[in-house]
């Protein structure tokens, strides 16, 4: 009898060992998190990369270098699609966002790459590698 308040104290202290609690509380991912939680962030492309796909894959992963509008932090995008890079440009205006997989961790064989190009100057990348639209001349 009269335990409640014991189990519902005892419960809100445990609490704090679940991972995905602690983390959501205290807001780990926005401070962590270039794009600040959003899903999706503006930027400027400052370089072309070509990174190495982890083994036993043999590849050179075209991604690109962006500087976000919003805090000027760097992060490497991914450029998804056959011949995507080409469609990029140093100081294009990209619409990068999360790659999928493991809770914002890179994906695949791409190592520390943990984002993917989907806009150039406010055309779809989809669209420019399939060849339904051309990319405009700024």
């Amino acid at each position: 009898m009269n335990a409640a308040r014991k189990l519902t104290e005892d419960r809100q202290k445990f609490r704090w060992s679940d991972r995905y609690y602690k983390r959501r509380v205290l807001h780990l991912k926005e401070k962590s998190d270039p794009l600040e939680g959003a899903a999706q962030a503006k930027g400027i492309v400052l370089e072309k990369v070509a990174i190495e796909a982890k083994q036993p894959n043999s590849a050179l992963r075209k991604c690109v270098k962006v500087q976000l509008v919003k805090n000027g932090r760097q992060i490497t995008a991914f450029a998804v699609g056959d011949g995507a890079i080409n469609f990029i440009d140093e100081h294009d205006e990209v619409l990068v966002e999360g790659i999928g997989g493991r809770m914002g961790r890179s994906y695949g064989d791409i190592p520390g790459v943990r984002y993917k190009v989907i806009k150039v100057n406010d055309v779809s990348l989809e669209e420019l590698v399939k060849g339904r639209k051309e990319k405009p001349v700024r």
